[in-house]
């Protein structure tokens, strides 16, 4: 194998500057982009007078560009922020289903409530009915099908 002559560094930098820009703007976005190209010719330049030979020269500068990345993403320190959710304190679960719910007879309507107002599952609404989990569950169905029959006679 023949030695390839290393080009001078601002040919190099010409023929592969467009690519390792796109390369790095398609993993870090724009203005984190900027930087991370100029700190990938930097070191390609530091490293430039060591090179013994001119092959391979595009993945040699790719891969200055990809352990740029990598030091990014090391350096990025978690957010473990939520986002704000809206929430409406004015009225409680419970009134959205209050006139739905009315006609239903106390242990019904409390364990439609329960688990269609409040998300809860038949364990808990058992255990605050006073009942067991399958007589939550038996509450809640004829709740519903008493419901749907009033609805769509």
């Amino acid at each position: 194998m023949a030695a390839v002559p290393i080009p001078p560094f601002e040919t190099f930098y010409e023929e592969h500057c467009d690519e390792v820009l796109g390369f790095l703007r398609k993993r870090l976005g724009g203005d984190r982009a900027d930087d991370a190209f100029q700190e990938t010719f930097l070191r390609a330049l530091r490293a430039y007078p060591r090179l013994e030979h001119g092959l391979h020269l595009r993945s040699w500068v790719l891969t200055i560009a990809s352990r740029i990345i990598l030091d990014d993403a090391r350096r990025k320190k978690p957010t473990a922020e939520l986002p704000e959710l809206f929430v409406d304190d004015r009225i409680p679960a419970f009134e959205d289903l209050a006139d739905l719910a009315a006609p239903l007879p106390p242990k019904e309507k409390a364990a439609v409530v329960l688990r269609y107002g409040y998300d809860l599952d038949y364990a808990q609404i058992g255990a605050a009915l006073g009942s067991s989990e399958a007589a939550a569950r038996q509450a809640a169905s004829a709740g519903v099908r008493r419901l749907r029959k009033e609805l769509h006679p």
